[in-house]
């Protein structure tokens, strides 16, 4: 049985991991905050630069322009997007799962070498462990993310395409919807997907009179697109990411606070019977004193 001390021990113990917790949450709050503000001001961007991307297309870029053009699939580049720490719940197993699922099911069964990009501490120790094929690593990037950061992995992805060295890239990454809930997105990055039936679908376009002439601008807005659409999806990742651990820091203050109440509990229901427990060795002895 646990003495006193002991009790009072954990009690003290619980308090400074809730005092911990607290605090990460109110971080992961304030940090959220930012990087909500950077998705709302990227997602507009990338949706118009798609638009207009969609409208410069051309029957003759779907066959030749090499950024476009179907490949007999044989290397996959892998991007698997995780944090770089824990304590967020199930974010990183949930999207490691994701991409050993992916692996397994779709491309081991059509005999496809899986090549894969890992960002993030998590995914990286994960794959790097199980002597998964790693072909690139990027640690440390959530903690400033900046625009020149994935400058450096759009350019890895995008020249190891064109050079051959990958047939198809395939993204994996968390979708923020809300703090609560995050959405596992897996999205095939090159070659660029086009709905080629969405022409009777949507409205017809104005015939519009381009300076340079319509390719020039098409290959100038390409690979801007494909940036655009990369630092939208890493800002999405982060901030679901944050809002996973704001969730876990919440949910594990509240239960440290259960917890130090059910000790509390405990720790006086203890006392008390110690208590009772000298009242009546105290009377015992009385009564044995006045018997004698």
């Amino acid at each position: 049985m646990a003495t006193l001390r002991d009790i009072k021990r954990r009690i003290r113990g619980v308090q400074s991991t809730q005092q911990i917790t607290k605090a990460m949450k109110m971080v992961a709050a304030a940090k959220l905050r930012r990087a909500q503000e950077k998705i709302i001001n990227a997602r507009p961007y990338a949706r118009e630069i798609f638009v207009m991307f969609s409208h410069l297309i051309t029957e003759n870029d779907l066959a030749a322009n090499p950024y476009l053009k179907p490949r007999q699939v044989k290397k996959v580049a892998l991007v698997v997007v995780t944090a770089d720490r824990g304590l967020c719940g199930a974010f990183n197993s949930n999207i490691i799962k994701e991409a050993a699922r992916y692996i397994e099911e779709e491309l081991l069964p059509n005999q496809m070498e899986a090549n894969i990009f890992c960002i993030g501490k998590k995914g990286t120790e994960f794959f790097t462990k199980r002597e998964f094929n790693v072909a690139y690593k990027k640690q440390g990037l959530f903690s400033s993310l900046q625009f020149e950061s994935v400058l450096e992995i759009a350019n890895e992805l995008i020249n190891g395409y064109l050079l051959g060295t990958y047939d198809k890239v395939v993204i994996i990454y968390n979708e923020f919807k809300s703090i609560i809930q995050q959405r596992i997105i897996v999205e095939q990055f090159l070659p660029v997907p086009v709905d080629k039936n969405n022409s009777k679908d949507k409205p017809i376009s104005p015939n519009y009179i381009y300076e340079p002439d319509q390719q020039y601008i098409f290959n100038y807005l390409l690979p801007k697109h494909l940036k655009a659409q990369l630092w939208r999806i890493l800002l999405e990742s982060n901030a679901a990411g944050l809002g996973a651990q704001m969730t876990a820091m919440d949910n594990a203050t509240t239960n440290a606070r259960e917890l130090i109440r059910a000790l509390q509990l405990k720790f006086n229901k203890e006392r008390q019977a110690a208590i009772t427990s000298e009242i009546l060795e105290i009377v015992s002895g009385a009564n044995a004193l006045k018997g004698g």
